[in-house]
């Protein structure tokens, strides 16, 4: 019997019904489900877990091997193998060998980026990589030159290496071609002086550059006239800020235990009998060689998080005064020399007005905040009363206490002094606005002038901050004070030296009267005057060329270049109404290496202050600068160590690999305070510095607070790359319960 065309077309919808639902079955509650387990075994999501983040050179922290990635200028870091410091400190100088060994732990071909901090005052000339059983020698070429040289080989597939001054304390080390679990060995040289004041000799050895913040551009607009015929347009003129780049470094959580370990040595020959000898952060084991020698080894459990210092004093009846070192290179005799004016009975103190300025960003949270409020609340009980004062906050807004600098009166002070103490850590760091204020001294008449700078330093534009002070510093002395494990210590001493001023560092609460009484020392006594530097031979080339003032317990620093080490070298000068003279015989310098990479290095110091203070131009100053690299074999912003080996190793168009990125915080910066330090203050920031200006002077009180915009976030943003499993699994078995759903609402239908 036939079926009716009724009952045949039923039957057809439901095969139909029945073909769709075995496709959904199949589809989504088979391969959908498979796939999303798949994905999730491939992307665990772990709540913990951080993404690898793209990095900078200027972005990193200690010592770094960074491997490029396919995206351009952008790399992720190796893991480390070690780091080791050896240091040779012979009399007035000190000869550093930086080691760090790297391991290429992948299976492929890699280029990689080293990044390293150095002393500011470092003459770096020397570079050796060890890359598997090859040993690469660098020499010293033209910036641009060099890096020509660098690529050719790179893309060659030859081994090369590159090193470059990105500022004058971080530099890079590029290597091209590290092939397979090859093993690498960085060791770069040094030369700097031993850092003479207040009768202790120190060194410092940089093992962590901070985050620093980025500020706004707030660097003036200049524009050149274009004229034709009478008329013509305005163009804006590039801006030397433009150098500032930014040094920012993206940061492991607290809890992460991941350290950078480094073992260093000193072997210490002052050249008299020593005292007491000191490492002031890190844990050492001091062995005593002779009178006058020590052998100076860090604790094996010691991390790079921290800056190592090192301090040795003279027995008191061996306390030096002066010194007077020389060395034969060529054709010519290089000089050092180290003069400390004698103790002077303090005359009447006359008055004087003195501006504090402290930073209480969030860079400064933590042990740094607590330093930097008593320092100042130090500095206030020191006051007298015919100095005038004022105090201004900042973070990425400003704070004056007072309108304008008042008397030192007992209320006056007591009230600064509860500000301070009510001060927390927040914020950016722009430094630029407290700068221009404390250097404001329109309404003030003459007389002794002072400014007292408490801050870490980690700003990008320091450039910026230079050029202000050489443009406004006018009667005003500028004393930087250093605070933390780490503070930027290039910015401090350039600014001290073009403020003719002071660098104090204070690294612990526990440093804080000593130092600070031993700054108010300076503070308070006369400094030497008018000095000047006088050699009785002729043809002397003598740095620095301006001489800066002289204060109490501060020695006169001088290098020079000579054809024969003979005659005098005399020294003079004021302090207060009465003349000062010393006169140093040149045959009775000792022998002392490394001073001819110290004046060098010195005498590009030189070129880059005079052209801060525009003395000098541009291209004069680049040409003085790229000179003296060429023939003293240094690293300066216009040349670079380059090495290149002959022999061609990779093989052609092999892929680059990638490693996670380990960096850690300074000792003693909070990271809940860090965190979001490139955002705008919020509400709650502005309350707080509001509430501490009413508790100290009222609510009624006139101080001035000024806004200050701040730009995004410096640190890296990390991408996010999870992929959503729970979703796709969820997503699957939905799939399959509406398959199985509609499966059995067919078979049913085609029973019927």
């Amino acid at each position: 019997m036939l079926a009716s065309p009724s009952i045949s077309r039923r039957q057809n919808r439901q095969n139909v019904l029945m073909r769709i639902g075995l496709l959904l079955w199949f589809s989504n509650a088979i391969l959908l489900p498979v796939l999303a387990v798949i994905f999730a075994l491939l992307h665990p999501l772990e709540s913990h877990a951080q993404p690898a983040a793209f990095v900078t050179p200027n972005e990193m922290g200690a010592g770094s091997l960074l491997l490029q990635t396919k995206e351009d200028g952008k790399y992720i870091e190796a893991p480390r193998l070690a780091t080791d410091v050896a240091l040779d400190v012979n009399g007035p100088t000190a000869r550093a060998v930086l080691t760090q060994a790297f391991e290429n732990s992948t299976d492929k071909w890699v280029e990689a980026l080293y990044v390293f901090p150095l002393p500011e005052d470092s003459a770096v000339y020397s570079l050796k990589m060890i890359v598997g059983n090859r040993v690469i020698v660098a020499d010293i070429k033209e910036k641009q030159a060099a890096r020509a040289l660098y690529e050719q080989a790179r893309r060659q597939g030859k081994k090369a290496t590159l090193v470059e001054q990105q500022r004058p304390n971080v530099f890079t080390n590029a290597v091209a071609n590290i092939g397979p679990h090859e093993k690498i060995v960085v060791q770069i040289e040094y030369q700097q002086a031993v850092r003479l004041t207040d009768g202790r000799f120190s060194l410092r050895v940089p093992l962590v550059v901070a985050p620093r913040y980025t500020p706004q551009d707030a660097s003036p607009i200049t524009q050149h006239a274009d004229l034709k015929a009478g008329w013509g347009q305005t163009q804006n003129s590039p801006s030397r800020n433009a150098g500032d780049k930014p040094v920012s470094a993206p940061l492991l959580a607290p809890d992460n235990d991941r350290t950078n370990p480094v073992t260093l040595t000193v072997n210490l020959n002052a050249g008299f009998p020593l005292d007491d000898v000191k490492s002031l952060y890190h844990t050492v084991k001091i062995d005593k060689m002779s009178d006058s020698a020590r052998r100076i080894v860090l604790d094996s459990d010691a991390t790079a998080d921290r800056d190592f210092v090192l301090e040795w004093n003279a027995v008191a009846s061996n306390v030096p005064s002066v010194g007077l070192f020389r060395e034969h290179v060529g054709k010519d005799d290089y000089v050092l020399a180290y003069v400390t004016p004698p103790a002077v009975a303090t005359p009447q103190k006359a008055g004087r007005e003195v501006v504090f300025v402290i930073d209480n960003s969030g860079s400064m949270g933590g042990t740094s905040i607590e330093q930097a409020r008593a320092s100042l609340d130090y500095a206030l009980s020191r006051l007298e009363p015919n100095d005038r004062f004022n105090v201004i906050r900042f973070d990425d807004t400003m704070t004056k206490f007072f309108p304008d600098s008042v008397m030192a009166t007992a209320d006056n002070i007591a009230s600064a002094r509860r500000f301070v103490t009510s001060l927390e850590a927040a914020g950016g760091t722009e430094m630029l606005p407290p700068l221009h204020a404390a250097l404001d001294d329109s309404h003030q008449a003459d007389g002794l002038r002072q400014v007292v700078f408490l801050t870490d330093g980690e700003v990008n534009n320091e450039r910026q901050l230079l050029d202000a002070i050489a443009q406004s510093r006018g009667r005003s002395r500028i004393f930087m004070v250093g605070i933390g494990s780490a503070p930027n210590t290039y910015l401090m001493s350039r600014a001290a030296e073009l403020g003719r001023g002071s660098f104090t560092h204070i690294g612990s609460v526990a440093e804080v009267n000593d130092r600070m009484r031993a700054l108010f020392d300076k503070l308070e006594n006369p400094a030497v005057t008018d000095v000047a530097a006088v050699f009785s031979e002729k043809n002397v080339n003598i740095t620095p060329n301006l001489l800066p003032d002289i204060y109490h317990g501060e020695p006169l620093v001088l290098a020079a270049r000579m054809g024969k080490a003979t005659g005098t070298l005399t020294v003079s000068g004021k302090v207060g109404d009465r003349p000062w003279t010393i006169s140093l015989p040149l045959d009775q310098a000792s022998n002392a290496k490394g001073i001819s990479k110290i004046w060098a290095r010195r005498q590009i110091d030189d070129a880059e202050v005079n052209l801060t203070l525009g003395k000098i131009s541009q291209t004069d100053a680049d040409k003085r600068v790229l000179q003296l690299a060429l023939d003293h074999h240094l690293v300066t912003r216009l040349s670079s160590l380059v090495a290149v080996d002959t022999k061609r190793l990779r093989p052609v168009n092999t892929p680059p690999t990638q490693a996670d990125i380990p960096l850690q915080l300074p000792a003693g910066w909070d990271y809940d305070k860090l965190f979001g330090i490139g955002a705008t203050r919020d509400a709650k920031a502005d309350i707080r510095h509001q509430q501490a200006l009413d508790k100290s002077q009222g609510a009624d009180s006139d101080a001035e607070l000024a806004p200050i915009s701040a730009p995004a976030p410096a640190s890296v943003p990390l991408p996010q790359t999870a992929t959503p499993g729970t979703l796709l699994i969820l997503q699957g078995l939905f799939a399959l319960l509406l398959g199985v759903t509609m499966l059995i609402f067919a078979s049913r239908r085609s029973r019927a």
